[in-house]
C-alpha cells in the first residue's frame, strides 16, 4: 500500500490531531488516514456534482443552432 510522509506540521496542528484520536479512540495514523481519505471521497463527489450540472446543462441547448457571435462582435464594432 503506498504511504505518505507529511514534513513541518506544526506542533499545534498535530496536537489537536492527536486529541481528536484519543476522542474516537484511534491512532495518529488512524485518524490522519481517515481525514485523507474523507477529503478525497468529498472532492470525488464535488467533481461528480459540477459533471452533472454541466451535462443537464448540455442537454438543454442539445440540437440548438447558434449564431457565430464573432460576426455578432464584428457588427457591433462597426456601428
Amino acid at each position: 500500500m503506498p504511504q505518505i510522509l507529511i514534513r513541518d506540521l506544526d506542533r499545534k496542528t498535530v496536537s489537536s490531531l492527536k486529541k481528536r484520536a484519543r476522542r474516537k479512540g484511534r491512532s495518529l495514523q488512524s485518524e490522519a488516514k481517515i481525514i485523507l481519505s474523507n477529503a478525497a471521497q468529498e472532492e470525488s463527489k464535488d467533481l461528480e456534482a459540477v459533471i452533472r450540472k454541466l451535462e443537464r446543462f448540455r442537454s438543454r441547448f442539445k440540437g440548438r443552432k447558434f449564431s457565430d457571435s464573432a460576426e455578432l462582435i464584428r457588427e457591433d464594432r462597426d456601428r
